[in-house]
């Protein structure tokens, strides 16, 4: 409805007040602060970054200890417990936690220390594992894999390709040798094409041996275990066992802060929230004896915030003329139902100060193509049942959760609206309820339009949409025309809002009689000839003035007269607009279409018991899937009848959203004194 009015406020105190002034300021939220715009030589920053850095990673270490808290002692959440809010906390309480601050450090180093023990242990266990699962293949053997053998004795340890036998593998080892006899081969296992032998043999015969064997594809293990391998897996084993219920001992003891989240949680905030404080104390010029702020607050809370630093820190406070150079702060102020709005028209972008606020005209066009669009009333029903539902238990949900849940209870209602108009109640239930079940045979539908049924004549909800169309598109022009007025701009006004009036109403009177609009409509409508003729005088007039006015700011007449031309060619661009809220007619069709085929499907067994639980399961799960994806479709197709078609008429997005210094509070919400 309206943009907030701000003022800029130029605060001077004393050093000593510094630390009370920002803790207030931050605490209440109602100052933008400026961290440019005061610049004299005489006066200094304060270097914060490294106590800012220091907040930062004390935060950032507590959430980590909390997660993995969180991890080893999960908390039972309500399914809709993220639309609880931040918890409430009276400053006493806040406090006693912050007074605990330096013990809540240490426990959180502890709790990432066992968390790093946790995870080092997980490595070892994984390092057992895998040198497990590299001895598996030698568990046969009955000496160390790294014996080399005796005096007069060698042991060859490796794995030759292929699947063998212990005498293809004597045979492989044993020619050239000087004793056949003294010559041992044992297999200790075969897989993966590799068969893992043990051969002992005279160490002078040990060189001939290796060699006859690598010439079948012997080779020695990458890496030689001490060890009999039976006896090192026995002992890794037993490390396992070990590194086991050392992680259980350590997930007790993180699991035992789990009392103490709330705590956390706290200082955490408490951490975050200097680390905002220093980031701006970084950026305030100051004295040997006093500092400096400027910043931006609404104009109703000015005097407040003034008599409040005067009077309680003895600060002098200043109220600033606004400079050409500045950017003021956006704040929008709209009634409760406009309000829901207001997260779409951010998502754009903000208006600046001195254009409009096209929120309040905005809310009432979204809801109703809203509803036209989803256009089922029990589809309807259950959005703005639920949605009522959820805003009445969670009264302290996040302000955008809420937003949303307000503007979908408003678009549920017309929905409702919608839906009852066209006759759709989960599409055509109560005429398939009424056969399938209970052999109803008489006239249909049973749930009569109030208005009439689009699946039955859609060429005439075409019409009511394109008109629709055109009144939001003239309400968008009309909020441009309203801001040449606001600026004084007569003579834009006249050339390029009402010649465009004039041009296109005139050319939409023409259309209405004509053979074309009446195959379309199925209305036949004839005008009194002098309705006809002001038409045609109206469009000519408006065609006239946007020729010769378009380009008024050229002296070359010849160029002004090419600039209308084309300017007159745009008739083109509002047809396309038009058309684009064909959408309305196409996904209210679908919504019902949709609904109409799952009855259907769900009606295919029949009647009786069987039929009626086959009916139910489909009937549920089909109509939440339409509702879910119809929905989603209604409100993207929304957005952009208002983003491309509503807001191309008038709008520029130039505004700076209202960014107050305040807490950095992530959990907890501190219950203050109220002193504005």
């Amino acid at each position: 409805m309206a943009i907030v009015e701000m003022q800029k406020l130029s605060i001077c105190a004393g050093k000593k007040n510094r630390k009370a002034i920002l803790e207030m300021l931050q605490s209440l939220g109602v100052m933008e602060v400026m961290t440019e715009g005061i610049e004299d030589p005489e006066l200094l920053k304060m270097d914060t970054l490294g106590q800012r850095q220091q907040f930062q990673k004390e935060s950032e270490l507590i959430e980590q200890a909390l997660k993995t808290v969180s991890k080893y002692a999960p908390e039972k959440k309500a399914a809709l417990s993220m639309l609880n809010g931040r918890e409430a906390l009276p400053r006493s309480e806040y406090d006693a936690f912050v007074g605990k601050k330096e013990e809540c450090l240490k426990d959180v180093q502890a709790i990432n220390r066992k968390d790093k023990n946790i995870t080092e242990c997980r490595g070892i266990i994984l390092k057992d594992e895998n040198q497990k699962e590299t001895l598996r293949p030698w568990m046969a053997l009955d000496i160390p894999m790294d014996f080399k053998g005796t005096k007069k004795t060698s042991v060859l340890i490796g794995t030759v390709q292929g699947i063998h036998s212990e005498e293809e593998v004597y045979a492989m080892a044993v020619p050239g040798i000087s004793d056949e006899k003294a010559l041992c081969a044992d297999i200790l296992s075969a897989g993966n094409e590799l068969t893992y032998v043990s051969v002992l043999c005279l160490s002078r015969d040990a060189e001939k041996v290796e060699e006859n064997l690598r010439a079948k594809g012997f080779s020695k293990p990458a890496q030689l275990m001490s060890g009999v391998p039976s006896r090192t897996a026995e002992e890794l084993d037993k490390d396992i066992a070990t590194q086991k219920a050392r992680i259980e001992e350590l997930i007790k003891d993180i699991a035992s802060f789990e009392s103490r989240k709330e705590e956390f949680r706290v200082v955490a905030d408490y951490y975050r929230t200097r680390a905002e404080k220093y980031r701006l104390l970084g950026t305030i010029p100051q004295s040997k004896e006093v500092f400096f702020l400027e910043g931006w607050v609404t104009r109703d809370s000015a005097d407040s915030v003034a008599k409040l630093l005067t009077e309680r820190y003895g600060a002098v406070v200043e109220k600033e003329e606004t400079k050409e150079s500045d950017t003021e702060p956006v704040v929008l102020h709209n009634n409760r139902f406009s309000r829901s709005v207001e997260p779409v028209l951010a998502s754009y972008g903000l208006p600046s100060h001195g254009h409009v606020d096209p929120t309040f005209i905005m809310s009432f066009f979204y809801v109703i193509f809203f509803g036209m669009m989803l256009s089922d009333a029990a589809y309807g029903i259950i959005m703005f049942i639920a949605c009522a539902i959820l805003l009445k238990k969670f009264k302290k949900m996040p302000e955008g959760i809420s937003s949303m849940l307000h503007l979908f209870f408003w678009c549920g209602i017309s929905t409702t609206f919608w839906g009852f108009m066209y006759g759709g109640f989960f599409g055509n239930a109560a005429d398939v309820i009424a056969q399938t079940f209970f052999g109803y045979t008489g006239p249909t539908p049973l749930l009569k339009p109030l208005w009439f049924e689009p699946l039955g004549n859609p060429m005439r909800l075409l019409v009511w949409c394109m008109l629709f169309g055109v009144i939001h598109l003239y309400a968008g022009l009309g909020i441009k025309g309203w801001e040449c007025l606001k600026a004084k701009d007569f003579v834009g006004f006249i050339s390029d809002i009402v010649a465009w009036y004039l041009f296109l109403t005139g050319l939409i009177l023409m259309l209405l009689p004509t053979e074309l609009f009446a195959s379309i409509s199925q209305v036949s409508i004839v005008f009194p000839a002098w309705l006809n003729a002001l038409s045609k005088y109206m469009a000519i007039a408006g065609a006239a003035i946007i020729l010769v006015m378009a380009g008024r700011d050229r002296k070359n007449w010849a160029l002004r007269i090419v600039l209308g031309a084309y300017s007159l060619y745009g008739v083109s661009g509002w047809l396309s607009d038009i058309l684009s809220y064909s959408r309305l007619l196409a996904l209210g069709l679908a919504t019902g279409v949709i609904a109409n085929v799952i009855n259907m499907m769900a009606s295919m067994v029949g009647g009786g018991i069987v039929g009626a639980i086959v009916f139910i399961i489909v009937f549920v799960i089909g109509h939440l899937l339409n509702l879910a994806i119809n929905a989603l479709g209604a409100y993207v197709h929304t957005n952009r009848l208002q983003y491309v078609e509503f807001f191309g008429k008038f709008y520029d997005a130039g505004g700076k959203a209202f960014k107050p210094f305040q807490t950095a509070n992530k959990y907890i919400e501190v219950k203050e004194e109220k002193v504005l």
